[in-house]
């Protein structure tokens, strides 16, 4: 049990009979300084909260912080290699990115080229077309072929199909929306399973697309289930399937024609010794050791770096704001030390020392700042709640938002040094009051 000295038990009292006498120009006193603080806890709560969301919305794209992730060069035998090896591994994950279109055969996808919906103009990945290129100058122009048949735009969408070797949301979080996710237990089905991404899930809603699914290199056009839908942040249509679904219709020839710089593999903090046996699989193969990049993500320090210059700029412009409430304190501190003159003299001739008298005038405006802390705290409390259930079904983001316990830490230190530097002048003014003020009284 922590004990109080005599003088600042004494002080604490004291103040807080003071504060309890002087409702009014406490609640006064409190106004003033309840912007500043209420600035400094918004600033905080506001910084915490978008570095939280952004973090949220980096590992849906990225991955969670520690993931080791590494890129196989497209090699068949090495991307064999390293998919043989992750694959059944609860630490390691395999990702590999095909183009597909699900729809009528023969005709242009709505969203040509894996565009979003909202804009079907067509996007980086777009129909080949022949090139007519000058030797001498490098410039290159496309050939119209006239004659040739433009096909017409169908009932079908185009998607990035990422095949994977096992569950990728221990890397990358994604947020359930509907269904369920890919099950990989048991023998790949000669039906893929489909777990699509919110923006992939508006092509099937918007328009009737037949289940005929083509992959390039596939033997036969399979016949697509699909299971879930998943937030995964990204505004690009995109579907995920077991891996070794899709290679059931693939043949080895054509299986590692992927769409993409190469296959992706994600690692667990704790499986040095998985990636330890893909490197040496593959450079046992003949592949160069510096053709591996390998990193760790680290995402919270890049997007702390990003926000700190604008949370300390906002920080600079609230601590402006809480001067004002500084200045509201020391002039109401100074008019009631003006008023207690007589009472502080008297308490002087009777032994009090010149501290215990500073420190009962310090004790009724850190109390005050105290005061303030707990009111604009809790209206941060009651707004993110109230912001929460309001805006979280249509913002997923925000549905599992809380109060910043940091704010709460700034607002309450906001409040003390508040209190501090506008008690400071009338706790000296007061230690400084000579006893002879009691005669002339």
């Amino acid at each position: 049990m922590i004990r109080l000295s005599g003088r600042f038990r004494s002080a604490l009292i004291i103040g807080g009979q003071g504060i309890r006498s002087r409702k009014l120009r406490t609640f006064l006193s409190m106004i003033s300084l309840f912007l500043g603080v209420l600035a400094v806890v918004t600033v905080q709560a506001g910084a915490e909260t978008a570095k939280t969301l952004r973090l949220a919305d980096l590992e849906l794209h990225i991955g969670k912080d520690g993931t080791r992730q590494m890129y196989i060069p497209s090699m068949p035998d090495a991307m064999d290699a390293a998919l043989t090896t992750v694959a059944g591994k609860a630490d390691a994950v395999g990702v590999m990115g095909y183009q597909a279109i699900i729809g009528e055969p023969n005709v242009v996808p709505i969203n040509q080229g894996a565009a979003p919906f909202d804009n079907t103009d067509g996007g980086y990945y777009g129909p080949p077309m022949q090139m007519d290129c000058n030797p001498m100058t490098g410039e290159c122009r496309p050939i119209k072929d006239e004659q040739a048949a433009q096909p017409t735009r169908g009932q079908a969408v185009e998607l990035v199909l990422q095949g994977l070797t096992g569950d990728i949301r221990q890397f990358r979080p994604f947020r359930p929306v509907a269904g369920n996710w890919l099950d990989f237990s048991g023998d790949p089905s000669y039906s893929p399973r489909l777990v699509l991404n919110k923006e992939a899930a508006k092509g099937f809603t918007r328009y009737q697309i037949p289940a005929e699914m083509r992959v390039e290199g596939a033997t036969a056009n399979p016949t697509p289930r699909i299971v879930g839908v998943v937030d995964d942040g990204n505004s690009q249509p995109t579907a995920y399937v077991r891996v070794d679904e899709m290679r059931n219709w693939m043949p080895k020839t054509t299986a590692n024609q992927m769409y993409g710089p190469g296959m992706q593999l994600l690692f667990a903090p704790t499986a040095g010794e998985t990636e330890a046996l893909v490197v040496r699989k593959i450079t046992a193969l003949g592949v160069s050791r510096d053709m591996l990049h390998v990193e760790t993500i680290n995402a919270r320090k890049d997007i702390a770096e990003e926000l700190a210059i604008i949370r300390w700029i906002f920080l600079g412009m609230a601590g402006l704001v809480l001067l004002i409430g500084v200045a509201g304190i020391l002039n109401v501190g100074l008019a009631t030390v003006g008023e207690r003159v007589e009472e502080f003299a008297l308490r002087r001739a009777v032994g009090t020392p010149r501290s215990l008298l500073a420190g009962i005038v310090l004790a009724e405006t850190l109390l005050t700042g105290l005061l303030t802390a707990a009111a604009a705290i809790g209206l941060g409390v009651v707004a993110i709640d109230v912001g929460a259930g309001l805006f979280g079904s249509r913002v997923p983001q925000l549905q599992d938002l809380t109060f910043p316990w940091q704010a709460g830490v700034a607002g309450v230190i906001a409040g003390l040094v508040a209190g501090l530097l506008g008690g400071l002048i009338p706790a000296i003014r007061a230690a400084r009051i000579p006893i002879a003020t009691v005669m002339r009284a």
